[in-house]
């Protein structure tokens, strides 16, 4: 069922979130391959060759994770600038977890991230009944937190994994519905 749901695109203010492509793979790779954004997402970056990764990414993009559905996010004039993604889907509980990541530093600090991550929470609590969304970002990452303020999300705890010390942010579907009535 999840599958058929990311051949739509999303379209925020600044954005297009839209179905992944083999043409990514190219930006992808020099993302994941950068230190500096592997940190900024608690990575390792990549060491394998191109072609390992290029080959590996066509057999995911064949074969996607179950529970992870995964974005490109392109400007209005088609640049690949980004990726987000909603996993973690925990049906029982009706929540789910969100992550963004802007490659293209061009975007930074121009409210990209805000339009990316506010476009996929509308697009995850209309389409599903979740009671929250929710995500961790590193507690050193002043920069994310405040864009995901400014889409609703608030602190709700702290966490240790593997050695990096991350801040817990929620939005629950009540708030988000009671802001969506606020701006019309």
């Amino acid at each position: 069922m999840l599958r058929n749901l990311t051949n739509m695109n999303i379209k925020g203010k600044k954005v297009i979130i839209r179905p992944k492509k083999i043409s990514d793979a190219v930006n992808d790779y020099r993302w994941q391959t950068d230190p500096e954004l592997s940190a900024l997402d608690a990575m390792i970056p990549t060491t394998m060759s191109y072609r390992e990764f290029y080959r590996e990414y066509i057999d995911w993009l064949r074969h996607p994770y179950e529970g992870r559905i995964t974005f490109g996010v392109d400007t209005p004039e088609g640049k690949h600038i980004g990726n987000c993604v909603y996993y973690n889907i925990d049906e029982l509980n009706a929540e789910t977890e969100i992550g963004i990541m802007i490659g293209d530093r061009d975007y930074w600090d121009k409210g990209y991230g805000t339009d990316i991550i506010g476009s996929l929470i509308d697009y995850v609590f209309s389409l599903h009944k979740f009671n929250r969304v929710y995500l961790k970002t590193l507690e050193h990452n002043s920069r994310a937190q405040k864009c995901f303020e400014n889409c609703g999300l608030t602190a709700c705890g702290h966490r240790e994994q593997d050695g990096y010390h991350f801040l817990l942010m929620d939005l629950d579907y009540d708030k988000w519905q009671a802001s969506k009535n606020q701006t019309k």
